[in-house]
């Protein structure tokens, strides 16, 4: 804890924190997120996300929420070595994984950022007591990894904003609270400098949302379609036009999931995502084992490479993470970690398919377990996209950490009214 002259020193915050875990988190052998889910009817989905929102109240009323974010905000004003702690502490407990992504980060990230002191006393707090859970308004049909390609538009109506169009693939917005909306205030400019940022509460009239079924049942994605929805002016982030500064730090603050966030509480050594809860070498053993795999070389050598992963993993978040709060890098460089994790992921649903063999491909159903790796491995290339894709980290890294030359545009100085578009399905 924290008073006006003295911060309480990491050892005494550790052993603070370690008495309360095990007094007040209930134990668990289970990574605590659940990415993509399926098989899971939409009554057990919302039970899940009322347990992490109860579990998020406990860390407030426990005085371990928001360790990072300001006293004046409902945080406990500490450093991010105080998170780290943290961090290491939680594992093998049970933990509010929901909340934290993408409510913690990027969205509370962005409103600590560049919201107004009322903004912000008005929204960390709940955020923080695990009352609202937030969602990103960001990618748009049609519109692929070009954000600053929005269609959604805000026209201005005295003290409100009017906004149509559609956003998509929001995870979670059926039963979220709030979201952050990129939209487009003007026309008459090239493309980056015409967007403004709201804050949009999610179930009010105008808005309709329908949910996605993927490949594997899960539908968990949603697409919102915004008809004529009115927003007060006093839900507006950033200056108007200037969306575009906003949504660069928004993006950073995205790519920092697969970890390095000061505001995301994750066990250490785990992605704020679980990209793929599937990999891992101590995850993999069952599975072997199972298969009667264990003495196997080739096997060996499989969870060996996932353990190495792991390892590279870790502590590759932690030298980001370090060198960018030093300013030794550019924060652009947690595209690197967002690159890493989801290759990374990629590898070890391969590895996980490999493993479980014939049973990933036709199991019944007391294998079911078994054969939801399949089911995953078919989706794993979702770990390349989810988060910002690794297409646009690998641009990041390019261009803003190696400083390579940027990729050429055609519209750069074009009003983005006079930009050629598609012409819209019928």
């Amino acid at each position: 804890m924290t008073d006006d002259h003295v911060i309480e020193s990491v050892e005494s915050f550790t052993a603070r924190a370690r008495l309360w875990l095990a007094e007040n988190m209930p134990r668990t052998q289970d990574s605590g997120r659940r990415a993509q889910p399926s098989g899971h009817s939409d009554e057990e989905e919302l039970a899940h996300i009322s347990r992490n929102r109860d579990l998020q109240r406990r860390l407030f009323d426990g005085g371990f929420a928001g360790i990072c974010v300001p006293a004046d905000y409902g945080g406990q004003g500490l450093t991010t070595a105080h998170q780290e702690a943290f961090n290491r502490e939680i594992r093998g407990y049970e933990y509010p994984a929901e909340t934290q992504v993408p409510t913690l980060t990027p969205c509370m990230s962005v409103i600590l950022e560049f919201g107004t002191h009322e903004q912000k006393k008005r929204h960390v707090p709940p955020i923080l007591k695990g009352e609202t859970l937030w969602m990103q308004f960001l990618s748009e049909p049609g519109g692929g990894s070009d954000v600053a390609g929005a269609l959604t538009t805000a026209v201005r109506d005295g003290e409100e904003w009017v906004l149509n169009g559609s956003k998509i693939w929001t995870t979670g917005a059926w039963w979220a609270d709030w979201g952050l909306c990129l939209v487009r205030t003007n026309w008459d400019v090239p493309k980056h400098r015409g967007l403004t940022v709201f804050m949009l509460e999610i179930h009010q009239p105008g808005i309709e949302i329908h949910r996605i079924e993927m490949l594997n049942g899960s539908r968990e994605f949603c697409q919102e379609f915004l008809t004529d929805v009115r927003v007060p002016d006093s839900q507006r982030i950033g200056q108007i036009d200037e969306g575009w500064a906003v949504g660069t730090r928004w993006m950073y603050h995205e790519r920092t999931i697969s970890g390095g966030s000061p505001y995301v509480t994750s066990p250490a050594g785990r992605p704020a995502v679980a990209l793929d809860p599937t990999g891992g070498a101590v995850a993999l053993i069952p599975f072997a084992r199972r298969q009667g795999l264990l003495d196997d070389t080739r096997v060996k050598e499989l969870i060996g490479e996932a353990h190495a992963l792991s390892l590279v993993g870790t502590a590759l978040t932690r030298h980001i993470a370090e060198e960018i709060r030093t300013e030794s890098m550019t924060n652009q460089a947690a595209a690197i970690t967002r690159l890493w994790f989801g290759s990374s992921a990629v590898r070890n649903s391969t590895i996980c398919f490999e493993l479980v063999g014939a049973n990933a491909v036709a199991w019944s159903d007391e294998d079911n377990d078994l054969g939801q790796r399949g089911v995953r491995f078919l989706m794993r290339q979702a770990s390349c996209i989810a988060g910002g894709t690794t297409e646009m980290a690998r641009n990041a890294i390019s261009e803003r950490v190696l400083g390579m030359p940027r990729e050429r545009t055609v519209d750069k100085d074009t009003p983005f009214r006079d930009v050629p578009r598609s012409a819209p399905n019928r």
